[in-house]
């Protein structure tokens, strides 16, 4: 090997070649006659690498182009390889799939690729046909495969694709590597299988901080806030630091337990460690923690000392104002929220709809029912689900069925909120004719509407 290509003077000449590509990258491609001197298929692979790299799609084109017509594509398996590769990279499997197809010799680099682009843009079943083939051509899978595979079994919730998969990694050995490791916390988390993630999580010789919040967010995302608390207890004893993904996975668990006690001790650890308190994300964790925890006074410190106010932060103040039953002061936000510039979204319009129904605010409701309509946001499903709720709520019943009437399509809980609304104002006959128009529409009411009606009819006959 030539000593003098260490591996900075190689980096420093893939950017010299990189900069030549740039150099040309108004012209529709490159030529002969563009460059002063042709690039080689080397240097062609160096520069296709580094645009690979940096997922330069419209540059990688270029080359791509130059590359065809300067007759270095013919008959070379090392740039057709570095073309598939590119293309994965840029999430365009099918001119990925077409250069693939033309290469007879393929390595494992190239099958390693042609998996990862399936798997991480939403091909999981192609992810794995290739996968299969990889194995029928000879090439064996190795620490690069797996961690794609795996994703893509837990992508489709294939269990017993997964499970073999598992099987094969624990023969091979390549269990052992983190990113495998790590791959099998995720995929049994999404099968819902926090007991045999947790079983690989004990087996791996070695975890990084991806391993612990893998477990965490399966566990949060499975219903299982308890054991995230555990976790984190864990990760204290061991001295582990944790990062700000970690302390948003632990604060959401704190308050869907509505665990006060133990979000304060989150909040003092991010006090204390001062660089994840301008982590704006993490911030609005807190504000949701202490309103879901009944907590407003700690919720709106937080929230007047943020440096910006995004939707979410808004959103949180709102619904907390609401859920703690002081529909006057969320409505007071929601108003500071438009003053300010702030854009509501969807979720936004149905907490202060809900809010408006808590103090029979139907003039208000209006209002926010003008703006509604004004943006464009009344045809939403959810939206004019909460409409109707508001104004039957309110006692404005034509209103409701007026909004109920525009609705271009309506699920369970439109239906629901209409025949509701009818019901809480004594007029049982016109709930059950709806409810009964609801079925000629083929909506299958749930076992709460049915008691409901059941009580309907029980006093509209008494």
């Amino acid at each position: 090997m030539n000593g003098s290509l260490t591996p900075k003077l190689l980096k420093h000449q893939r950017l010299r070649f990189l900069k030549k590509l740039l150099a040309y990258s108004t012209t529709a491609y490159f030529s002969h006659n563009s460059l002063a001197e042709p690039l080689t298929s080397l240097q062609c692979g160096t520069v296709l690498q580094t645009l690979t790299s940096i997922k330069s799609f419209t540059k990688g084109q270029q080359l791509h182009a130059y590359i065809i017509t300067s007759g270095n594509l013919q008959n070379n398996t090392y740039l057709s390889t570095k073309l598939a590769a590119f293309y994965a990279s840029c999430g365009l499997m099918a001119a990925a799939q077409i250069i693939f197809d033309g290469i007879v010799l393929k390595n494992s680099f190239l099958w390693n690729f042609m998996i990862r682009g399936y798997a991480c843009n939403g091909f999981p079943v192609k992810a794995l046909f290739l996968y299969q083939d990889m194995s029928s051509f000879g090439q064996k899978a190795d620490k690069f495969t797996y961690p794609f595979v795996i994703k893509a079994c837990g992508d489709l919730r294939d269990v017993e694709f997964g499970w073999r998969v598992h099987c094969e990694v624990v023969i091979t050995g390549f269990n052992l590597d983190i990113y495998v490791g790590n791959s099998l916390l995720a995929m049994y988390s999404k099968f819902g299988n926090m007991k045999m993630a947790r079983m690989v999580f004990d087996r791996m010789p070695v975890r990084d901080l991806t391993s612990w919040n893998t477990m965490i967010s399966g566990y949060l995302k499975n219903g299982k806030p308890r054991e995230v608390l555990a976790i984190f207890n864990l990760m204290k004893q061991i001295g582990l630091s944790v990062d700000d993904m970690t302390l948003i996975g632990l604060l959401c668990t704190c308050a869907e337990l509505f665990a006060e006690k133990q979000g304060k001790e989150i909040h003092g650890y991010v006090v204390r460690n001062r660089h994840s308190v301008f982590n704006h994300f993490l911030i609005n964790s807190l504000i949701e923690m202490y309103c879901k925890c009944n907590s407003m006074v700690d919720a709106r410190k937080l929230f007047e000392h943020m440096a910006w106010k995004d939707t979410v932060s808004w959103n949180s103040m709102i619904s907390g104002y609401a859920r703690n039953r002081d529909a006057f002061e969320s409505l007071r936000v929601f108003c500071r929220m438009v003053l300010e510039g702030t854009k509501p979204d969807k979720i936004t319009f149905i907490t202060v709809l809900g809010a408006c129904e808590q103090i029979t605010a139907m003039e208000f409701g209006r209002s926010v029912h003008s703006y509604l309509s004004k943006k464009g946001f009344s045809a939403t499903i959810f939206v004019a689900t909460a409409l109707i709720d508001m104004y039957a709520k309110c006692g404005n019943l034509a209103c409701a069925h007026l909004v109920f009437e525009e609705m271009p399509e309506k699920n369970l809980f439109c239906w629901s909120a209409m025949i509701s609304g009818y019901g809480i104002h004594g007029m049982g006959r016109e709930a059950i004719s709806l409810f009964h128009e609801m079925i000629k529409n083929h909506i299958i009411p749930d076992e709460a509407m049915q008691e409901w009606l059941l009580k309907v009819k029980r006093f509209s006959t008494e």
